[in-house]
């Protein structure tokens, strides 16, 4: 009967203590509400465990009690052993008392021992549930760091990517100052260079460059090819497009020409040439023909059609390295899971 209370007594403060060790143990990543939620929990249950200390050792006050009671009535027996219905009676309602306490002792002990069981359970199951958030924890730490290592790293392409783009403004900004500078002697209503899209425009008029249903670049306008092909002779990285543009009058087939894409194709053609006769690398000039379709104007009246009857060289500076960065990015990119 005491020899499972004495096992009690042992192993309520070692489950305590072991509760105690856990919490002690816990990693530091457990937030504080957790932890003050613990402790108050430990502390209720140490509250319990002084109770039921308490009861126990009522109980067993009580029981000594009950044993000086049934000493007393056991000496009281062989005293009065002649009074044997008395002595009887007494005896019987001494036993029952005996078995009532006898048997609300060990009701009260193994509802203690069930008590503190259901307790060790419910830590032994917090102590698993810290434990799976510690490890969640410890996962969204390091997906933390490897976030912030991704970050860092498309921060370096960022600016290495700014800085590229920078420099390429930089570059076009240089290079619309460098063909201005070279064709400031044109009349502005003649020939325009302005920037469009990160691109340098060189807008010559019909007026310059042709007569009307002309292929052939006018003398006055060999000299602005000219000087625009010196400016691109020091300017080895960048690209020319050559566009010719037409007005939506229908043209009248003269030989080769047929419509307004032949007269714009075969202009911008002719004025390729003359640019790689001037010392412009062939591999860099592309010629094409619009015709009508890209008009700057509406073609109502005589002066928006002349608007429109017009040859765009539209110069680019090459961006490999932009390229290499953009591509550099989209690889990191696409290599991730």
């Amino acid at each position: 009967m005491f020899s499972a209370k004495s096992t009690a007594r042992r192993t309520y403060p070692l489950g305590l203590a072991l509760l105690a060790a856990t919490a002690l143990t816990l990693p530091s990543c457990v937030t504080a509400k957790r932890y003050d939620d613990l402790q108050a929990r430990q502390r209720n249950e140490q509250e319990a465990r002084l109770t039921a200390e308490q009861q126990t050792r009522q109980l067993k006050a009580d029981l000594q009690k009950t044993n000086d009671a049934l000493t007393e009535l056991r000496t009281d027996q062989k005293r009065l052993v002649a009074d044997s219905t008395q002595n009887g009676n007494a005896l019987r309602r001494t036993r029952t008392l005996y078995s009532q306490l006898t048997e609300s002792y060990d009701k009260l002990l193994k509802n203690s021992d069930r008590a503190l069981a259901d307790r060790n359970n419910d830590y032994g199951k917090l102590a698993k549930d810290l434990a799976t958030r510690e490890a969640e924890l410890g996962t969204l730490d390091q997906n933390l760091r490897k976030s912030k290592a991704d970050l860092a790293a498309r921060e370096a392409k960022l600016t290495e990517l700014t800085q590229a783009l920078a420099e390429k403004d930089k570059a076009v900004n240089d290079l619309k100052a460098r063909v201005s500078n070279a064709l400031l002697s044109f009349n502005s209503k003649d020939l325009q260079v302005k920037l469009k899209d990160g691109k340098v425009y060189v807008s010559l008029s019909e007026q310059l460059l042709f007569k009307s249903g002309s292929t052939k670049v006018d003398p006055k306008g060999q000299e602005a090819l000219k000087k625009l092909a010196t400016v691109l002779q020091e300017q080895k990285d960048v690209n020319v497009v050559v566009e010719g543009h037409t007005d939506n009058v229908p043209m009248r087939g003269t030989g080769a020409i047929t419509d307004n894409w032949d007269l714009s194709a075969l202009r911008a053609t002719d004025i390729a040439r003359l640019l790689t006769s001037s010392g412009v690398e062939p591999s860099r000039i592309t010629a094409s023909g619009r015709s009508q379709y890209v008009p700057v104007a509406g073609n109502s009246t005589p002066q928006d059609k002349a608007l429109n009857r017009r040859t765009e060289i539209i110069l680019t500076p090459k961006l490999d390295e932009l390229f290499q960065i953009l591509d550099s990015n989209s690889s990191g990119t696409a290599a991730k899971p």
